[in-house]
């Protein structure tokens, strides 16, 4: 997994609580962002059928279904657009 703050690796096999930091930048690690069901676009943005929605993806929360991701997480949020985004990755489909 790597921290969705600081891109700083973290142990696969390290146990993430709810008031679990990450050792380089001290965010929280039990955020929806960091989880491996997180799908923005899907309803209430997670790919698990949660009873409630989580409106901040960025704090640590109890969900029972938390994953932390594995490998590395496109993000569609920062520099680029979620349209650029979405070209992009339209645009890849097509090349040889």
């Amino acid at each position: 997994m790597k921290c969705h703050f600081c891109g700083a690796s973290i142990e696969e096999h390290t146990p993430i609580y709810r008031s679990s930091l990450c050792p380089n930048c001290g965010k929280e690690l039990r955020i929806c962002l960091n989880c491996r069901f997180y799908s923005p676009g899907s309803h209430w943005d997670c790919r698990e059928t949660i009873q409630e929605p989580v409106f901040d993806k960025e704090r640590a929360n109890f969900c029972e279904y938390f994953k932390p991701a594995l490998g590395e997480k496109p993000s569609m949020e920062g520099s680029k657009g979620k349209e650029s985004y979405g070209r992009d990755k339209f645009n890849s489909l097509f090349k040889e």
